[in-house]
């Protein structure tokens, strides 16, 4: 080669050399640009995501609260007269007791009479209510809705079944109120 081709040769080198550093710089300089802006849509990314999570998480609570407040409606709906039914079983209890009792002249059977439709009625009300009386001869004894007070000898039940009820039970739907005191036959 010549002198002159070897100058012109030396020239595109360097040339080459010098546009080689000025593209690598400006690639360089575009990365700069480009990285923060990649670095603020990462951050982004992830305060989008830590916010759908707390999104979802937080509708899931609401929900667990609805549905618990549901329950608990239902439940306050389920056993509304719980407290006035327990009143009011003392009362029942008196009016059986007074009816037990045997009237012999016509003022007697008067207020006996009196007694047998209140009680009724009273009756009939906390049956209106869902509430229902436990605990009759002859059952099979359940400790969930009775007291067993005594077993006793009986010919007229069987084994482990009620042979007497000292005091009546009372369920208010499936939730008893009061157990029955019973004598179990043994």
């Amino acid at each position: 080669m010549t002198d002159k081709n070897e100058e012109v040769v030396e020239e595109q080198v360097v040339d080459d050399e010098v546009t080689t550093q000025e593209v690598e710089a400006d690639v360089d300089d575009l990365q700069t640009d480009v990285d923060p802006r990649q670095s603020q849509i990462d951050e982004l990314t992830v305060k989008v995501t830590e916010l759908e999570d707390k999104l979802l998480r937080s509708q899931a609570e609401i929900q667990n609260i609805q549905q618990r407040n549901a329950r608990e409606l239902q439940s306050i709906r389920k056993y509304d007269g719980q407290r006035l039914a327990t009143s009011v079983l003392p009362a029942v209890d008196n009016l059986e007791r007074a009816l037990a009792v045997e009237a012999d002249d016509a003022v007697a059977k008067q207020i006996k009479t009196g007694v047998e439709m209140t009680l009724k009625t009273l009756t009939q009300a906390l049956t209106d209510n869902g509430i229902a009386a436990t605990g009759k001869v002859g059952d099979t004894f359940d400790p969930t809705k009775h007291q067993a007070i005594q077993s006793v000898d009986s010919d007229e039940v069987e084994v482990d079944q009620i042979a007497q009820v000292l005091q009546k039970g009372y369920t208010l739907q499936d939730r008893v109120l009061r157990p029955a005191m019973v004598a179990v036959a043994k």
